[in-house]
């Protein structure tokens, strides 16, 4: 027999109008009951869900519903399979009916991202969900939130020929190599790369997607290494931080750096050279731009600078300047490149 107290929650939840204190309420659910009474509390949000008053309460509660409910729990496909025919419902509903359904949601989901009169990116979500079940990369190199992908992003295609061919299951993505010395550091190099990593590691355990890693110190690939010694021939400690720890897609956040600071890695270090000593419009040379600089990072398109020219000791000074004023002007930032590493770093 349900509690009275919860069936007096339900109608409070049921005849509340203002948005605040329907949160409360939700929350006064979830942290009381739903352990006990599970299918009860489902029952109340999946029902309000489809008939509530509060319009953009009915989307909000999907993440709750697909939280409490298990993995192929038939009970509920048919709500998920309602869901996903509701504009306003279908972006979270698609996550629903892949938990409770499984593979035997794929045509449908496929359905909704073939559908062009839905918003962008409700088709996204669909490839997006598709691809971490499956583990398939129809999502590679794209943004994790499918918010942000474009028409032109969505590999139609690509899907309907794994379709064609039933569905299969792909291998994922594995984690980029990192170098054995960001675990256990013995030169100074090494210790502040690792001091960086941890760092960033944390930003990675908040907001990590292996379909388009970010904020990783990783082993550089040979070719990109090569291609940049015949380029320029770089301070020893610098080509070395660029080899064991190549900078992928690193974004230092801080109060020092408050529009953000950018850390090139191997793989796009030549090209983050265009806008400073290469016009990629005309594909020449910029003659103002300093031969001896070689733009490392950028803080909002300001450039941080190392000076192959002064290189002592394995190492050289980082310049910086500000972009926009008509021209450089350079001014000493870091007196080497592991004094301006243990900055970012260390902060």
């Amino acid at each position: 027999m349900t509690d009275k107290n919860l069936q007096k929650l339900r109608l409070q939840i049921i005849d509340e109008t203002d948005g605040g204190k329907f949160s409360k309420l939700i929350e006064k659910l979830l942290k009381k009951y739903a352990s006990t009474d599970r299918e009860y509390v489902l029952e109340i949000l999946t029902d309000y869900a489809k008939n509530g008053q509060i319009l953009h309460w009915r989307n909000f509660l999907l993440n709750d519903i697909i939280e409490l409910v298990n993995e192929g729990e038939a009970n509920y496909v048919e709500f998920f399979e309602w869901c996903v025919t509701q504009p306003e419902l279908t972006y979270w509903g698609i996550d629903g009916l892949l938990k409770t359904n499984g593979r035997k949601s794929f045509s449908a989901l496929i359905e909704i991202l073939k559908n062009e009169s839905l918003k962008t990116s409700i088709r996204a979500k669909a490839i997006k969900s598709i691809s971490v079940f499956s583990k398939q990369p129809f999502d590679r190199e794209l943004p994790k939130d499918p918010g942000h992908w474009k028409v032109e992003d969505l590999r139609i295609e690509e899907i309907e020929t794994w379709q064609k061919n039933g569905f299969q299951d792909g291998e994922g993505y594995t984690q980029p190599k990192t170098h054995i010395s960001l675990e256990n550091p013995k030169t100074e190099l090494e210790k502040i790369a690792s001091k960086l990593n941890k760092k960033l590691e944390a930003q990675r355990t908040k907001n990590q997607d292996l379909s388009n890693p970010a904020n990783l110190l990783t082993i550089a690939d040979e070719t990109d290494i090569l291609n940049i010694e015949k380029r320029w021939k770089l301070p020893e400690n610098y080509l070395t931080f660029l080899k064991n720890y190549s900078p992928l897609k690193v974004f230092i956040n801080s109060r020092k750096y408050f529009q953000g600071l950018h850390l090139y890695g191997a793989s796009d270090l030549i090209k983050r050279q265009e806008g400073y000593s290469f016009n990629p419009v005309t594909n020449k040379t910029i003659d103002e731009w300093p031969e001896n600089f070689v733009v490392i990072a950028d803080a909002g398109a300001d450039p941080y600078c190392i000076d192959i020219n002064q290189i002592k000791e394995n190492d050289a000074p980082i310049y910086t300047s500000i972009h926009g004023n008509g021209e450089w002007k350079f001014e000493l930032y870091a007196d080497s490149f592991l004094t301006f590493l243990k900055e970012i770093a260390g902060r």
